[in-house]
């Protein structure tokens, strides 16, 4: 019975490597920088607990996939306002206080784009808004590098303990 089993295990045991994981990670890490939901630092932090040999492997995977999907949003926000120009016939009112204030604020704000809900919707807004793409990632990079760092500084810590 066990030997029949044998070939499934591996299959199965070759799903639960540290590679698989970390491509897990980064299509939930770009998954949950776009407007769908998702938690990426939890498993993040099950990678990092689960293989702590590729702590630093996993930090950068996650940074990329959600930086990516963030600049996904980006362009989702450009190719939105670009199609309303297009089709006056659409009507889409954007909140102009929120609009203005990420005006005033412009890529700095983006620093921020690794708040649930509100970080997504900052995102879009920039891309709306056609602030500077490079400035823009640069901001996003820095927030959600320290997003992701105190997650795997916490899982570190957590299992030392």
């Amino acid at each position: 019975m066990v030997d029949t089993l044998q070939p499934f295990l591996h299959w199965l045991q070759s799903w639960l490597s540290a590679d698989a994981g970390l491509v897990g990670l980064f299509l939930s890490a770009f998954l949950s920088a776009t407007v769908l939901p998702g938690s990426s630092e939890v498993v993040l932090a099950a990678l990092v607990t689960a293989y702590p040999g590729i702590v630093w492997p996993a930090f950068v995977v996650a940074l990329v996939g959600n930086v990516a999907g963030a600049m996904l949003t980006l362009w989702m926000g450009r190719a939105a306002r670009q199609g309303l120009a297009h089709f006056q016939r659409l009507r889409w009112q954007l909140e102009p206080k929120a609009m203005q204030r990420m005006q005033r604020l412009g890529p700095p704000a983006l620093f921020l784009s690794f708040v649930p809900l509100i970080g997504d919707a900052m995102v879009l807004a920039a891309g709306w808004l056609n602030l500077p793409a490079a400035k823009c990632v640069l901001w996003m990079t820095l927030g959600k590098g320290v997003r992701y760092l105190v997650v795997v500084l916490g899982a570190l810590g957590a299992m030392s303990l």
